[in-house]
């Protein structure tokens, strides 16, 4: 199963709805909030390439961006061969 990383802020609604959307999905993510931590603020800088907006997506490493790109993704069924791939 690959590893999926949400990048939010706890105000966020479209956070909110990214993250129901993965549980419904059957998709384990950690979360990171990026309002409450430094450190988590810099690492989404990194991993991200200075995304401004949440959330922010990763799946092993790659990010695939927002909400809308997250539903598009799936109805694509683009999410289903990324979740299949090895970790890397």
């Amino acid at each position: 199963m690959a590893r999926v990383t949400v990048y939010s802020t706890g105000t966020c609604p479209l956070c909110q709805k990214a993250k129901v959307l993965l549980r419904k999905w059957n998709v384990p993510y950690d979360e990171v909030r990026v309002d409450l931590d430094r450190a988590a603020l810099r690492e989404f800088s990194q991993v991200t390439n200075g995304a401004r907006t949440v959330p922010q997506i990763v799946i092993d490493g790659r990010c695939i961006g927002g909400f809308t790109e997250l539903t598009e993704l799936h109805m694509e069924g683009g999410l289903d061969g990324l979740m299949q791939s090895p970790q890397s």
